[in-house]
């Protein structure tokens, strides 16, 4: 009998790898959970662009650039990344994708703004933008409950 498990991409950091800009991991108990019912498929976009870990913190500002803490532009490994996790999922089949909130890459619906003041602003990581145009449903952690029940409450 075929396994009919859906096939979600998931930041790698929120499963407890230890990929994140600090070298340590976001791991969500909830989204380890979701391993009973769907094939989870660990990305790391920045790893993925090339990146180490650790490395500096880095920041979306405005629409087209990502830069380091030391003011580096790093938009090219975000973008290499994006475009790594873009073809992962078409491989795999993904629909859906839950991402690590804020992130330069992940983040969906609010992002740090660019200032490393710690403000938030709308707007969504590149990884995350990328997926959305290609038709790939982007869920942030704490929304994790909506894959779940299927609704936003």
């Amino acid at each position: 009998m075929k396994d009919q498990k859906e096939t979600i991409l998931v930041s790698a950091c929120l499963l407890g790898v230890n990929c994140r800009y600090d070298g340590n991991h976001g791991e969500n108990k909830e989204i380890l959970a979701l391993l009973d019912e769907y094939h989870l498929i660990p990305v790391c976009p920045e790893q993925l662009g090339g990146m180490e870990t650790p490395r500096l913190a880095s920041e979306r500002r405005g629409e087209n650039t990502v830069i380091s803490q030391s003011g580096q532009d790093v938009t090219a490994f975000f973008e290499k990344g994006a475009g790594e996790t873009l073809k992962l999922a078409t491989i795999f089949g993904c629909k859906k994708a839950v991402l690590k909130e804020r992130s330069p890459s992940c983040g969906h619906g609010m992002i740090y703004d660019g200032t490393f003041s710690g403000n938030k602003i709308p707007g969504s990581g590149v990884t995350a933008a990328l997926l959305q145009e290609n038709g790939i449903e982007v869920i942030g952690e704490s929304k994790i409950h909506s894959l779940i029940t299927g609704t936003d409450n």
